[in-house]
């Protein structure tokens, strides 16, 4: 199996930013607030992380079309739209948490956090299976830059 590098050291980096949400839950639990802030933090980098790699990735090389049979094509737009929007409100979310955090808005932090790490989870399970989808169970279909696209060629 021929796995393309950046979309799996980026798909990496989401599990691993979901894993760290996961441990900062278990280390607020425990009353560890100190943990739970470095956790949450590195959870966050890692977040960035993903982000950053897959935003360089779209405009440089490009987003990979969906490479498997054309009748799960529909399916597979939908769960992506759906996935695309978990991740843009989750990233959202996870941006105002980490601002009210170390902000000390602790009331708006502790409200919205436990919803920020749900949808965070599945934002990272959602986008293990779009990997998945077009990396593992199928061969990717073509694959054009925002520059190509932009430029015409």
């Amino acid at each position: 199996m021929n796995l393309p590098i950046l979309p799996t050291i980026s798909t990496s980096f989401i599990v691993i930013s979901a894993i760290f949400v996961a441990i900062g839950w278990y280390q607020i639990a425990k009353g560890n607030i100190e943990a739970h802030k470095k956790i949450m933090l590195i959870a966050g980098i890692c977040a960035l992380t993903f982000f950053i790699i897959y935003a360089t990735r779209t405009v440089f090389i490009g987003n990979t079309s969906f490479g498997g049979p054309h009748r799960l094509k529909l399916y597979y737009t939908i769960f992506l739209v759906f996935h695309i929007n978990l991740a843009t409100i989750g990233g959202i979310m996870g941006l105002v948490n980490i601002w009210s955090g170390l902000k000390g808005k602790l009331k708006l932090h502790r409200k919205i956090g436990p919803i920020t790490s749900v949808i965070w989870f599945f934002t990272a399970i959602t986008g293990v299976a779009v990997y998945l989808l077009l990396y593992v169970f199928y061969h990717g279909g073509e694959t054009t830059s925002v520059i190509k696209a932009i430029l015409g060629h």
